[in-house]
């Protein structure tokens, strides 16, 4: 199912980095049981080679007053392939969109956004979405509770 050039110390590695990405180098070490040179030389090799994207800090969306996360669906009118680009250049600019998806099926995009409350998100959909070039209609499902929310990717062994 994998063809990737990673022995087992560096998928321990790159587990351990999904966990504790603030992990100092000596940490990272003693987690995967080599020495400080070694971990960092590998460390630094994975990154290079693109294991790695990126360094990143999850906030608690709480303890800012947001509270709430919808999902939403999104067709856009047909013909306009050349709103494509303006469409997606939009929505990566929208600090309420924190992922955006092109999908199969009925709908073209989906997008997860997220709100200080329900009123916050009519606001977004009503002033902000739906006025993007080329949106014809949106469906939105709000999250009740969240069961699993990682960015943690599955690793071969």
């Amino acid at each position: 199912m994998y063809d990737l050039d990673l022995d087992r110390i560096d998928r321990r590695i790159l587990a351990h980095l999904q966990t504790d990405g603030r992990a100092t180098n000596l940490e990272l070490a003693q987690a995967v049981g080599l020495s400080p040179a070694q971990c960092h030389r590998r460390h630094k090799r994975l990154e290079a080679q693109g294991y790695v994207k990126r360094y990143e800090a999850r906030l608690n969306a709480e303890k800012l007053r947001l509270g709430v996360i919808a999902f939403i669906d999104v067709a856009m009118e047909k013909g306009h392939i050349r709103d494509l680009t303006k469409f997606t250049d939009a929505i990566t600019g929208l600090p309420e969109v924190l992922e955006c998806y092109s999908v199969t099926g009925d709908f073209d995009y989906v997008i997860k956004v997220i709100a200080r409350d329900l009123k916050s998100l009519s606001q977004f959909l009503m002033d902000r979405l739906m006025r993007l070039p080329g949106v014809n209609s949106v469906r939105s499902s709000i999250c009740l509770d969240e069961i699993k929310c990682t960015g943690a990717l599955p690793l071969p062994e």
